[in-house]
């Protein structure tokens, strides 16, 4: 299955990211392009969508991990969202689902509930 990152930015409310198919260590690189990209840009607050996230690996959780480290160097947060079936679940057994304040619904990224 094929892996894409799609993203918008939105004045003053952050940028969402929607992330589909399959994320692992071919795929991950990807995903850290556009992190880092919207990092160089100045931006803070990252709204991760991961409705159509089919799978996700260790170097993906470390993506997340690492997103979010660097957004919160700069008074930021990454969020993830919408995740389903063995996606959910692994954010759920590695504990990244209370670090990055997972959420099943959408939300919009400067919610009360993201902080």
């Amino acid at each position: 299955m094929t892996f894409t990152v799609t993203y918008a930015q939105r004045e003053g409310a952050g940028a969402c990211l929607r992330l589909a198919g399959e994320l692992d260590l071919s795929t991950t690189p990807e995903l850290n392009a556009v992190l880092d990209r919207l990092a160089d840009q100045g931006e803070r607050h990252l709204l991760v969508d991961l409705t159509e996230l089919t799978f996700c690996d260790s170097t993906g959780i470390a993506a997340f991990v690492r997103g979010d480290n660097r957004a919160a160097a700069r008074g930021g947060w990454l969020r993830v969202t919408g995740a389903t079936g063995r996606v959910e679940r692994v954010l759920k057994v590695t504990g990244l689902a209370e670090v990055l304040g997972y959420r099943s619904d959408t939300m919009h990224p400067r919610s009360q509930s993201a902080l």
